[in-house]
């Protein structure tokens, strides 16, 4: 099965249709405002409408506050919650939205310990560690990954249009997530490197198996 593709971190309505023509089938909105990706819950309803029906919404938050993000559920039609910070289980889960869990890789996380914490995510999503939080930009050692793991795995970081095959042949992930590997400058998207990621992706996923 082919990989499902994200484009994360947009903040441009030209970049989320650049996103779309590629065949993306997500895209990421950034609520955490240090990161230089963050956008307001305005630009956000103003983004979501460039995206057509079936192409899955993603909303990025880092130890919110719940009062943000229910503010941010009732003004965007975000489909899929992404929490990439400290929160625990009762905390993803008390939105009543589908939601998936980053995990920041490193040596010594047991990843199958670490989706075991979170039974109600539809997937985990592997980062590489960084200090702070949010998206680093820089590729993991895959072999941390387990043999199997309980959840779907979506694989982030520092995946570029050059890389992203090896790791589709390595990990076998349900998906993959880019968000600087498709970009010129920070929060803004490069449609030539969507385009170009998209593809690489697509290939990877026909490649056999075995």
């Amino acid at each position: 099965m082919k990989p499902r593709i994200k484009i994360c971190g947009l903040t441009r309505e030209e970049d989320v249709q650049a996103a779309v023509e590629a065949g993306a089938d997500a895209i990421g909105l950034v609520f955490y405002p240090p990161s230089p990706r963050y956008v307001s819950v305005q630009t956000a309803a103003e983004l979501t409408r460039a995206a057509p029906p079936f192409v899955t919404i993603v909303g990025l938050f880092v130890n919110a506050d719940p009062k943000q993000v229910n503010e941010t559920l009732a003004n965007v039609p975000i489909h899929l919650l992404q929490f990439h910070g400290d929160e625990d289980e009762s905390y993803c889960r008390q939105f009543a939205r589908p939601y998936m869990k980053a995990a920041r890789v490193k040596p010594g996380l047991d990843l199958v310990q670490y989706a075991a914490g979170f039974p109600s995510a539809q997937a985990i999503l592997l980062d590489a560690y960084a200090e702070g939080y949010g998206g680093s930009g820089q590729v993991f050692d895959w072999t941390l990954i387990p043999p199997a793991l309980d959840k779907p795995i979506i694989l982030s970081g520092g995946l570029d249009a050059g890389n992203v095959s090896e790791a589709i042949g390595r990990v076998r992930p349900a998906a993959v997530d880019v968000s600087s590997g498709v970009e010129a400058s920070k929060g803004i998207k490069d449609a030539e490197k969507i385009r170009a990621f998209v593809a690489a992706v697509r290939a990877a996923g026909l490649m056999p198996t075995d």
